[in-house]
């Protein structure tokens, strides 16, 4: 007699498993748990053989009669349905391991130790936010061209332009990697050249006329906020370093004695160790500090933890404090300040680029000029710090060219 809802409904489970069969090989398995289970018996090649069709409630006895008439029919055409089983779930974990979202996350693993962290924390968030909602299931070898178009133009459209490119960057990387993996043909945003709207690049906001820089370093003087912050400040301009550098400087890369500050390839943007020679007034204002905060790690740590560095967005916000708003005046244009200003002073560019710790853009000149510049640099960053004091106290201004040899 065939089952009804209301008979599974009311099976109780007894102390062993009990069998309610409806009809064509398909019955329900009542398990001493309480459980309750839908399995198909058969028979194939001379021997019986079980398929499990799925849970009850979860299934219910319409969708399992609908599946046991499938495999009925599959046995009708000689077909075994369990191996179809079999094969379908192979064939399923062969695409979940070659998914996008599992060849990036072991692309991302073989990459990570040649990443700064903050590098690597802005890989990851692309990936897990902008990219792995969307095509991260799907397998590498089935992705093409216009699906990642569809996904960078959804970040285009939150007006994005850079993120959309960067993100292309990073997927044409994955994709790469995909195929000299073996698991993937082709890279599909190779094919999508010209297709995202270009970016138009925005110079950081930088102080560079002489007179308006005399202000900044007065204001910077006066800023009534923490003496961390406006240690940090006064640094700034002296060293013209980045900012995520400059902020997570730590105590054990400087040598005051010695005038030097190494930081180290793993915090470098180019991933190789920059030397900073600092000038008698940097010296002075780290020795000032020193009592402060060196017992820490960091030189200049965060209000809120002094095992972390300082905030990201403190010196900005103290810019904004002083008056110096975001197209004035950012923590990054310390360094196109310096740029600009030593290069008109008439300091040698490879000079100013190497403390700049730019990447020679000439490949074949990168791999022949290995020159350090040290002693060069080291009167160059002296000079630079004379002629902020200069500027801070109000002096009439000269573009003093460097003196040769």
């Amino acid at each position: 007699m065939p089952l009804t809802d209301t008979a599974i409904r009311k099976a109780k489970p007894a102390d062993k498993p009990q069998r309610m069969f409806d009809g064509g090989g398909l019955y329900l398995e009542v398990s001493p748990a309480g459980g309750k289970l839908w399995r198909l018996k058969y028979r194939h090649g001379g021997k019986e053989k079980r398929l499990a069709l799925g849970v009850y409630p979860d299934t219910g006895l319409k969708d399992a009669r609908g599946k046991r008439d499938a495999a009925r029919k599959l046995l009708a055409e000689g077909i075994d349905p369990g191996e179809v089983r079999k094969a379908s779930k192979a064939a399923g974990e062969e695409r979940t391991a070659n998914s996008f979202a599992v060849i990036a996350e072991e692309w991302l693993a073989q990459q990570a130790p040649r990443m700064a962290p903050a590098t690597l924390a802005k890989a990851r968030w692309t990936l897990d936010d902008l990219v792995n909602p969307w095509i991260g299931s799907r397998p590498v070898s089935e992705i093409e061209a216009p699906e990642m178009l569809k996904l960078l133009r959804r970040i285009e459209e939150r007006g994005a332009h850079e993120t959309a490119h960067r993100t292309k960057q990073r997927c044409s990387q994955i994709f790469r990697y995909a195929m000299a993996t073996g698991r993937a043909k082709s890279d599909p945003t190779a094919a999508m050249r010209g297709a995202l709207a270009p970016v138009v690049s925005k110079s950081r906001a930088a102080i560079t006329d002489p007179l308006k820089m005399g202000e900044l370093l007065r204001s910077i003087d006066g800023y009534s906020g923490s003496f961390v912050v406006r240690s940090a400040m006064k640094l700034a301009p002296l060293v013209f370093v980045r900012p995520g550098e400059l902020r997570k400087a730590e105590w054990t890369e400087f040598d005051l004695d010695g005038a030097v500050w190494r930081i180290p390839a793993g915090k470098m943007k180019m991933r190789e160790e920059h030397i900073v020679s600092l000038p008698v007034q940097a010296v002075a204002i780290l020795r000032d500090l020193q009592p402060l905060t060196g017992r820490g790690q960091y030189v200049f740590p965060g209000e809120r933890s002094t095992s972390r560095p300082m905030s990201e967005n403190t010196v900005n916000a103290a810019l904004r404090r002083m008056g110096f708003d975001k197209d004035t005046m950012t923590g990054h244009g310390f360094r196109a300040m310096a740029s600009t200003r030593l290069n008109e002073m008439g300091w040698t560019p490879d000079v100013i680029e190497r403390q700049l710790a730019h990447a020679e853009r000439n490949k074949i000149r990168a791999a022949y000029n290995r020159a350090q510049y040290l002693d060069e640099r080291t009167r160059m960053m002296q000079a630079w710090a004379d002629y902020l004091d200069g500027l801070r106290k109000g002096c009439k201004v000269f573009a003093i060219k460097r003196k040769a040899g």
